[in-house]
């Protein structure tokens, strides 16, 4: 078993070479854009909406750095089929909603740049749920995990593509009871699935 001495001694040789290699540096920054989600084995449509945040960029090495991001994003879907017996009858409707679920994600990237300014980011997500319009809510938070890619100007500004997929089951699906109807599927794991398309400025470049 490796000794506590041993254990110190390789730690602080790990963050000499790492201090050698680059210096290390933190930026802050805003990043906010378009936000295209869907609820996934739902019939329904992708919600148009937005996200708006900040950011830390730790630079670590010339090309590699962890980003640390608070960002309220507007999630969901547009045009849910949801089909009831109306009350007191046997008269089966249809009615169509648009449900939300907005967060507050806690999401700490991997960065990684390669020439001039191409990214590849990636990392998981904490996602808090601060407001929805769900008749039943299975789980108030979701874990996430996003990937994406990015290019940086040299003034700073970014454009970022991401994709965010949640892990979570956000809702009760025996709700939105749609057996009589194959057309309006509906599977019992429901998650969260975004794009995001903007754009993110970091400061003191």
């Amino acid at each position: 078993m490796m000794s506590q001495k041993k254990i110190v001694f390789l730690l602080f040789v790990f963050f000499t070479i790492l201090q050698t290699q680059a210096q290390v540096s933190f930026k802050p920054g805003l990043r906010g854009g378009l936000s295209l989600s869907s609820i996934s084995e739902m019939h329904g449509d992708y919600k148009p909406d937005f996200y708006v945040g900040g950011f830390g960029e730790i630079n670590l090495t010339k090309r590699y750095a962890l980003q640390p991001e608070i960002t309220y994003t507007r999630q969901g879907s547009n045009d849910v089929a949801r089909n009831y017996f109306e009350a007191g009858t046997s008269i089966e409707k249809v009615e169509r909603l648009d449900l939300k679920l907005d967060y507050l994600s806690l999401s700490l990237l991997n960065k990684f740049t390669f020439g001039p300014g191409i990214q590849i980011q990636f990392g998981p997500s904490l996602d808090v749920l601060v407001d929805d319009n769900l008749a039943i809510t299975k789980n108030r938070n979701d874990i996430s995990f996003i990937s994406g890619v990015a290019y940086r100007f040299p003034s700073g500004l970014t454009i970022e593509a991401r994709f965010k997929k949640g892990f979570l089951d956000v809702l009760d699906s025996s709700y939105y009871s749609n057996n009589s109807n194959n057309y309006y599927w509906l599977g019992e794991y429901n998650v969260n699935n975004s794009f995001q398309f903007g754009v993110s400025y970091i400061f003191g470049k």
